[in-house]
């Protein structure tokens, strides 16, 4: 069985299914990531790279995020699963939140890092140029958002993963099983 690229009303297709993984794994990595940066000191020697790692690794985030609402825009998603209207509104109000939240994290990450007035290279491919900054103390009012924003985004994350296991292995209804495009149809 050949897995459909793009979405159909049953499922979602492989370029969903690879978008919304990816961003996971990357959201994921990144908030450890994040706080073991809030641990280092100008001596330690992950100082410099460690912070050029989250800063790259959150710029290509941006880019995946930007080619995942494109996707979203230009690609039909599927039908929802029955349910109660209440928990329709909430599954998406939290993808919603779950996109402004990154989008946030992102910003505000930028933020901080272009403070200085200085680009962000992203692993010496290229660089995002730095916009002049907003306010006195951007970065450090951009930080309090970032620490804030990242720590919501992935506590909703985690809510959002127990959600699919609680349909999948309590309601046992096809909302994981969709995201990984494991359906049990024939093609004719």
């Amino acid at each position: 069985m050949a897995i459909a690229v793009k979405d159909n009303p049953e499922s979602f297709g492989l370029g969903s299914i690879l978008l919304h993984w990816m961003t996971a794994l990357i959201i994921i990595g990144m908030y450890p990531l994040g706080l073991y940066i809030g641990t280092l000191t100008y001596y330690d020697p992950d100082y410099h790279t460690v912070p050029y790692w989250h800063k790259s690794i959150g710029m290509i985030l941006l880019g995946l995020l930007l080619l995942r609402i494109l996707w979203r825009i230009m690609n039909t998603s599927p039908a929802p699963l029955p349910q109660p209207k209440p928990l329709l509104f909430a599954t998406k109000a939290v993808h919603l939140l779950l996109y402004l939240l990154t989008i946030t994290t992102l910003v505000s990450g930028y933020m901080i890092s272009t403070a200085d007035g200085r680009g962000i290279e992203v692993f010496n491919w290229f660089e995002i140029p730095a916009l002049p900054a907003v306010t006195e103390n951007q970065e450090d009012i951009a930080g309090e958002i970032h620490f804030i924003t990242a720590t919501l985004l992935i506590s909703l994350a985690a809510i959002h993963a127990l959600a699919a296991l609680k349909h999948h292995f309590i309601n046992k209804d096809k909302t994981l099983t969709r995201m990984l495009n494991m359906r049990q149809e024939t093609h004719k």
